[in-house]
């Protein structure tokens, strides 16, 4: 079909909605409630155009372009209105937006103040206008703030369309429309998950994580405390983002300088205790699939899937693995083994994580773990901590992790992505199980971005069917699946967040597909890297087994490395 923008002829293969032709056209057309990972809304009507003919403006979001239509993308009718509804929407935005841009929480580029300096504002002539609505911050992981909240529905949709949640929704009609909860009680009194996914939908910083920072800085000026920190394997591939360098690019030695110059006494790796998890866990799977003991084995690195199953699959609780996760894991190692090593008690001792993940906070609260780590940063609040400290993070000179908590493997590297719990486990699973080498150590079935990926892999005359799913949303496909008897597997690793924990709620913005292919293959080519790619070749581990918990499973490593679950209404 033929179309005008700007009396200009394209031409089509298929129907499609005026935003996406004037994409492919290269005509930019700015947006807030439009997000590509969603369905179109047209709540906000910044994309209108003029279609000749038509006596009212159309949402190109939601407008299909037709064989013969004429656009006008920038007409004065189009800019003049376009002004007004930004200048509404600031109006809307907080007390006084420009006052709040002190204080605003929004973390990276504003989509508000970008949108605005595109169209052309550079005065509000609206009084600013309150909604009256108090902040949230009943979550351990996440807080609102609705008098930020434009009501552009992206953060509802996310956790609907996506998620599969469906904690978040609207209230009222009209003017008096606003973003809420269940009978208004709040994220940390519903079954949110603290995915965290929502704040990276939302365009005004109406949503975000809870900081800790305050804390973090408190406990590196206390000379009585000695404060170590851990960083998960997805920050490194990240991180250097918010300082404006290509996504995925490796910053992982720079990282490790700049948490020094923080005053952090020790800087060590997640990945150790995900070489740990590996051990533990492929060793659970091997003994429940010999024992006949409860199949299929569903992972539990991921506390955002873990308290979704909690909530809404309780049936399937004693399918998830014991395993503390590597965070976890690391905490307890840290306080107990390490603490001795040291000679200071697990008092004096402060331990700091940096994830890409904000259901990690809730995670370190939960009471039959807590106390294993202190503090949570996400790849964004440590960000914004090197800025505070004048740390110029893409040019300091580079460090290595300390040891023996520094020391890791590239199976522990790939925890970061989707598939890559599976691929580590398998390869330890493999060697444990036939005491052969293994030939091959990349398992590109469950490599990639698709929601669910599934494979057979033969290890010593036996086929194990896995799965491997990453979005609440597809979580509840398998699990439905997995519960009618339509799909059976041995062995399913779950992230809740898209693409893992690359996509995790506490990464830099934008995360979109593009940005975590990136981020991916910046992972995979960490562990490619390394001398070793093996959870159990990790000379650091092995020693931690010889020293201290004696072997996989044992008395000692259930009491530090393992945990229970509880079923929640």
């Amino acid at each position: 079909m033929k179309v005008k923008i700007n009396n200009r002829e394209y031409e089509f293969d298929h129907e499609i909605s005026i935003l996406d032709a004037t994409k492919k056209a290269h005509i930019k057309i700015p947006t807030l409630c439009y997000s590509e990972k969603l369905e179109p809304f047209g709540s906000c009507r910044l994309c209108s155009v003029e279609i000749k003919g038509e006596r009212t403006l159309k949402p190109a979001c939601v407008t299909k372009i037709t064989d013969g239509m004429e656009i006008f993308t920038h007409s004065q009718r189009v800019r003049k209105t376009r002004k007004t509804i930004i200048e509404l929407i600031i109006a809307s935005h907080g007390i006084n937006c420009n006052l709040n841009c002190l204080t605003c929480s929004k973390s990276g580029s504003c989509e508000i103040k970008e949108v605005a300096e595109e169209i052309g504002v550079t005065e509000i002539r609206v009084p600013p206008i309150s909604n009256g609505l108090p902040e949230d911050r009943s979550s351990y992981s996440v807080v609102r703030e609705p008098q930020k909240c434009i009501v552009c529905n992206r953060c509802v949709r996310k956790c609907s369309e996506v998620q599969s949640v469906n904690i978040l929704t609207i209230a009222n009609r009209g003017p008096d429309t606003y973003v809420t909860t269940f009978m208004d009680k709040g994220m940390g009194n519903v079954d949110c998950t603290n995915c965290g996914q929502c704040i990276l939908e939302c365009p005004t910083g109406a949503l975000h994580e809870v900081y800790q920072m305050d804390q973090v800085w408190t406990a590196l000026s206390d000379e009585s405390k000695y404060v170590i920190v851990q960083t998960a394997p997805a920050v490194r591939v990240a991180i250097a983002e918010e300082f404006d360098a290509e996504p995925g690019k490796i910053a992982t030695k720079q990282m490790v300088a700049g948490l020094r110059l923080l005053g952090f006494d020790k800087v060590f790796d997640t990945n150790f205790a995900a070489d740990l998890t590996i051990m533990e866990e492929a060793n659970e799977f091997i003994e429940r699939f010999k024992n006949n003991g409860k199949l299929p084995l569903f992972t539990s690195c991921s506390p955002g899937w873990v308290k979704f199953l909690e909530h809404n699959y309780p049936e399937f609780i004693d399918n998830l693995s014991s395993c503390k996760s590597p965070q976890q894991m690391f905490g307890a190692i840290a306080k107990t083994y390490y603490a001795n090593k040291l000679g200071i008690s697990k008092e004096d001792m402060v331990v700091v994580s940096v994830m890409p993940c904000t259901a990690k906070k809730f995670e370190r609260v939960r009471p039959e773990i807590k106390g294993d780590v202190d503090y949570v940063l996400t790849t964004r609040e440590l960000a914004k901590m090197f800025k505070l400290a004048g740390i110029d993070l893409l040019n300091v000179p580079p460090e290595e992790y300390d040891e023996p908590l520094g020391i890791s493997s590239g199976a522990g590297a790939i925890f970061g992505a989707t598939g890559g719990v599976m691929e580590a486990a398998l390869r330890t699973a493999y060697e444990v199980i036939t005491g052969k080498e293994l030939e091959k150590l990349d398992f590109e079935a469950v490599r990639g971005i698709e929601g669910i990926k599934e494979a057979t892999v033969e290890i010593d005359g036996i086929n194990l069917k896995v799965a491997v799913v990453n979005g609440l949303g597809n979580a509840r496909k398998v699990l439905e699946m997995i519960k009618s008897g339509e799909k059976e597997y041995h062995f399913v690793e779950f992230m809740a967040c898209p693409g893992g924990c690359i996509g995790g709620g506490g990464q830099p913005i934008p995360t979109n597909s593009e940005i975590l292919l990136k981020r991916m293959q910046a992972i995979y080519e960490v562990d490619r890297s390394l001398p070793i790619r093996k959870s159990h070749e990790n000379p650091a581990i092995k020693i931690l087994y010889e020293e201290f918990l004696g072997e996989p499973l044992s008395e000692k490593s259930h009491e530090l490395l393992h945990t229970t679950y509880l079923a929640r209404s």
